[in-house]
């Protein structure tokens, strides 16, 4: 990881620090809301430890992080042979202002429900999936839409890390 646990148990991510500087947004609100705040840095923590635990195991994999928003996970890890960021058109084009990817990070410019499997370039390498707070936000039925989507276009070597979702309860 380049990215690392600070003193005081938060992520330092330099590439984050960039973006916020950069943003027009208020983010006091953001700070007064701890239960939120803590929850993502705990959720950022124990994802970038699979995901550098997964990434040592497979050596040249790929992963392809759904629902990335202006995710920067990609910057603080290593290892990968490409890093797919996937997310809405209107999302995708604002992370395009902020982070300019190309070469190994590449950006897929639309729904986790659509079938994105064929924009990924590679085809026998192991892949790392990341859905990170989406689920939640989803029913049932598209939560297995993704998943269909997956099982579809990655048929071995696959692992899927979801974080946010309690299929059990979904209505």
């Amino acid at each position: 990881m380049t990215g690392s646990i600070s003193a005081r148990g938060a992520v330092c991510d330099k590439k984050a620090e960039e973006i916020v500087s950069r943003l027009d947004y208020d983010f006091s609100l953001a700070d007064k809301d701890t239960a939120m705040h803590s929850g993502v840095i705990a959720r950022t923590i124990v994802l970038d430890r699979l995901t550098t635990a997964w990434l040592a195991a497979h050596p040249g994999g790929i992963v392809v992080n759904i629902a990335c928003g202006l995710d920067t996970r990609c910057y603080r890890m290593k290892g990968y042979a490409h890093w797919y960021n996937l997310d809405l058109p209107e999302t995708m084009a604002v992370r395009a202002k902020l982070l300019s990817e190309s070469g190994l990070i590449s950006q897929i410019a639309m729904s986790a429900m659509d079938n994105w499997g064929d924009e990924i370039k590679e085809k026998t390498v192991p892949v790392l999936v990341i859905i990170e707070g989406l689920t939640v936000y989803l029913s049932e039925a598209d939560v297995q839409r993704i998943f269909a989507v997956i099982s579809g276009r990655f048929q071995k070597d696959c692992t899927s890390l979801s974080v946010g979702h309690d299929l059990r309860r979904a209505t």
